[in-house]
């Protein structure tokens, strides 16, 4: 019986020289890498309008805010990302100097997609809580106007909370700024939410 051939595992070092050559982003973690889906409409103008929003708020301030072109590593668990956005403070920290992984955000942002939801309320969450600076994680829906942000309390704990509807603000406590979500929603159309997809007239 022939031997299965072992699984050649690439160091972090290895995974940067090859993403930072690629055409397309990838995630890395425990020595694999994985292909980033690309995003909807709705997708790129909720992050967008969300990421302008953040950015006049935070005008004149030490906070900047990032798209998802900057990776972010979570260095305890030795994993790359590259969320829809990422807000860092003060002394940002960097892996090197060719100055695109961000070691320390503040707030980290993802846009729910329908193949991406599970892994990021589930394992991309429990990985981004290793983050020593991540104070505030925000999931935005593109189902309808909602955002849960979760806040890091004492300890270990993280508290949700939630805005819903076009006429509500959202308070960031650790920017100690407000967006309103009717500016964060502008100009999305939103698709019909069913609780039982399965059960959706067919043509």
């Amino acid at each position: 019986m022939a031997l299965a051939e072992p699984i050649h595992r690439l160091t972090e070092a290895e995974y940067l020289e090859i993403e930072r050559k690629a055409g397309f982003k990838s995630e890395y973690f425990q020595g694999e890498m994985f292909a980033m889906a690309g995003g909807t409409r709705a997708h790129s103008l909720i992050a967008m309008n969300l990421g302008r929003e953040l950015g006049n708020r935070l005008r004149g301030r030490s906070c900047v805010v990032y798209n998802s072109d900057l990776r972010v590593r979570v260095e305890s668990a030795g994993f790359y990302t590259y969320p829809d956005l990422s807000v860092a403070c003060s002394e940002q920290k960097l892996v090197d100097n060719q100055e695109d992984t961000l070691l320390n955000p503040v707030v980290i942002v993802e846009v729910l997609s329908d193949s991406t939801e599970a892994y990021d309320r589930g394992a991309k969450f429990e990985l981004y809580r290793q983050i020593s600076s991540l104070q505030e994680y925000l999931l935005v829906s593109q189902r309808r106007p909602r955002i849960e942000q979760f806040v890091r309390q004492v300890g270990s704990e993280w508290l949700l909370r939630e805005a819903v509807g076009l006429d509500t603000k959202l308070v960031l406590p650790s920017l100690d700024i407000t967006v309103a979500l009717a500016e964060v929603f502008a100009n999305v159309e939103f698709s019909p939410v069913s609780l039982h997809p399965e059960r959706q007239p067919r043509n």
